[in-house]
């Protein structure tokens, strides 16, 4: 029997993906035990707070919970959170969803420490179990709302915890994150931002004076500025401040001396990725004279030992080429690690003794590896001859495909969000999803992207809308023109900023036949007017200043065009959605209503930016699928659930 390209039977499921993808993210270590969040989908998205007791040892251990079932562990800081808990001394402090409060739990007992009225992440504990550090976002009545890093005392452990207001440390900065404590106690350092900056644009680094009683003094500036990055500062077993910067034009390790900051690794490589949320760790330190680090380019990570005293950066031979939420306590460290042909794991190495153990699984799905495709690396030449970067995944066909008569596969451009993320050479079975059914995908890192040095980063300053469309079409042409995909059986789809560039493909550009946005950005004004404060300046260096440069927003805005439109797309998007609220996709879904364009629409209660709850993600990715069969003609195994395709 003949299976034509987008049909082919495959043993990836939406469902199945679904329900068995749990989000894991932000690993702990204390003592022998690793601690991690892991987001549940059949849960409605609900985040829980999961360890291993004995995550070193030689005898297998069940992952236990350790926040309260009725908790939903989750940050609205900044709106896209992270940073959400921590465990320290044998106290669990975390954020409920509900409420945005911190509360600390031990020995079964719980109890708020923040009042009402503040959203609070990035915690940290100093070594006397005396103060929990945090950044704070409160809501001011007619203005932004004001962040500061704060302070609270806590209790000596086994005392019960009490609610009360925290110490403010620093205020007058737009932003603050990475609060960092030395191991004796004595300094904290943290670093802070102002609009119209991003933390990937400049931020400054400041060392602070620490005591019994809270600050000593003021913070000095010591790093950074406006034209530089600080990413993850932290302190050495013996008290060195060490951090991330980007100053030689890739973020690289530094440390700062008497004799001021001092490079301990220069390499035309990234040591850290873009700060989009709180939490984020990408080296730590085994001793004095040793750093454990993530470093590369692209999508392609390693994991290293960086000997201070040589410089010398040797890699650990692992099975993964992605490292998050890297740390060390000990001799021992846990990450959560994945690898093209591996899902997403949170790992415990013992580093002396090398032993290795996945003490969690992202996805329990099981079927043949033979069937997942690997990613190819992709460089190719785009618009004015920059040469620009992505992951190609071309379907293995084999006999009963039609393949054997000279047919080629569908496209499917992967523009991914950010502007400023990146695509990864990682395990995603939401890509294996299309390509196990004949349909090849290109996971594009259109110039703006970040894992290529800050002069790439630096394509898309006053070009969104440009470079990245750019690039995602030259994929496509070179692909097409190549023979290795059908040139008339094109598509794009992305989500947020992606969602934008996809949106501008399909209207400025005549390259595609159809595509999908996913809560994706239709009109800039309504982005730049409207939007959370950690991004409401964002477009000031992706597009102009506004409203200053306010036709050129216009310009640059699929809404205003509709005309131009002239392709089927299918919209998806969260109606809680605060980042790109859900007027925008329905204004696009009129434009094209008005002109009897096919298209889709389908809105999910309860669903933010992104979708976490498990019925919305299996309806999201059918939903496009069948959207593509009934446009490109061919049969599908999806539903086409809720959707119904007008036009």
């Amino acid at each position: 029997m003949s299976h034509p390209y987008g049909n082919w039977p495959s043993p990836i499921q939406a469902e199945q993906l679904a329900q068995a993808a749990l989000r894991i993210s932000q690993p702990r270590i204390e003592g022998s035990a690793v601690y991690w969040l892991e987001g549940r989908p059949t849960e409605g998205g609900r985040q829980q707070v999961m360890c291993v007791r004995d995550a070193f040892g030689d005898a297998a251990s069940i992952p236990v919970e350790c926040s309260p079932g009725s908790v939903n562990v989750r940050t609205l800081v900044h709106e896209y959170g992270g940073g959400d808990y921590q465990v320290a001394g044998g106290r669990l402090f975390c954020v409920d969803f509900s409420d945005q409060r911190i509360y600390g739990f031990e020995s079964g007992r719980s109890a708020p420490i923040s009042p009402p009225g503040g959203r609070y992440a990035d915690f940290v504990v100093t070594p006397d179990g005396a103060w929990l550090i945090a950044v704070e976002e409160r809501a001011r009545e007619g203005q932004e709302p004001e962040n500061r890093l704060v302070a609270f005392a806590l209790p000596e452990a086994g005392l019960p915890t009490r609610t009360h207001a925290p110490l403010v440390i620093a205020q007058g900065h737009d932003f603050y994150s990475f609060p960092a404590i030395s191991p004796d106690g004595a300094q904290l350092a943290f670093t802070a931002w102002s609009h119209p900056n991003m933390p990937w644009d400049g931020t400054t680094l400041f060392a602070q004076a620490w005591g019994k009683e809270g600050p000593r003094g003021s913070a000095r500036a010591v790093a950074g500025g406006a034209k530089e990055s600080i990413f993850q500062p932290t302190f050495s077993p013996a008290g060195r401040l060490t951090f991330v910067s980007d100053r030689s034009g890739w973020w690289n390790l530094y440390q700062l001396s008497a004799n001021g900051v001092v490079s301990l690794c220069t390499r035309a490589e990234e040591f850290a990725g873009p700060q989009w949320v709180f939490g984020l760790s990408r080296y730590a330190f085994v001793s004095e004279q040793e750093i454990l680090c993530v470093h590369g380019v692209g999508g392609h990570s390693r994991l290293g030992r960086l000997d201070l005293g040589s410089g010398g950066l040797v890699d650990i031979s692992l099975p993964y080429t992605s490292f998050e939420g890297l740390r060390v306590e000990r001799g021992r460290a846990c990450f959560v690690g994945a690898g093209s042909a591996r899902p997403s794991a949170v790992v415990a190495l013992d580093l002396a003794g090398g032993g290795c153990r996945e003490l969690q699984l992202g996805s329990v799905l099981e079927f043949d590896s033979a069937c997942l495709v690997a990613p190819q690396a992709l460089e190719f030449e785009s618009a004015g001859g920059r040469r620009s970067h992505a992951w190609l995944y071309a379907p293995q066909a084999g006999p009963g495909t039609d393949a054997a008569r000279g047919e080629r596969p569908p496209l499917l451009v992967k523009s991914h969000g950010g502007p400023t993320a990146a695509a990864s050479a990682a395990l995603d079975l939401r890509i294996q999803y299309w390509v196990s059914r004949g349909i090849a995908v290109v996971d594009v890192d259109y110039g703006g992207s970040t894992g290529y040095g800050r002069s790439y980063r630096e394509l898309l300053r006053g070009q969104w809308g440009v470079v990245d469309v750019e690039d995602c079409v030259q994929a496509a042409r070179v692909l097409a023109s190549d023979g290795i995909v059908d040139a008339e059986r094109l598509a794009i789809s992305g989500g947020s900023a992606g969602g934008y560039t996809t949106l501008c493909a399909l209207t400025f550009h005549d390259t595609f036949r159809a595509g999908a946005s996913h809560y994706g950005i239709g009109d800039l004004e309504a982005l730049a007017r409207d939007t959370h404060k950690f991004e409401a300046r964002y477009t000031d260096g992706l597009v102009g200043p506004y409203p200053e440069a306010r036709e050129l927003y216009r310009a640059r805005s699929p809404i205003h065009f509709p005309e131009r439109l002239n392709c089927p797309v299918a919209f998806f998007q969260g109606l809680e959605d605060k980042i790109v609220p859900p007027q925008q996709a329905e204004a696009m879904v009129e434009a094209l209503a008005r002109r009897g364009i096919a298209h889709a629409y389908v809105p999910f209660e309860g669903e933010q930016h992104g979708f976490r709850q498990a019925e919305n993600i299996r309806m999201a990715l059918e939903g496009e699928l069948y959207f593509y069969g009934q446009i490109f003609g061919f049969e599908t195994d999806a539903s086409a659930g809720r959707m119904s395709i007008v036009g």
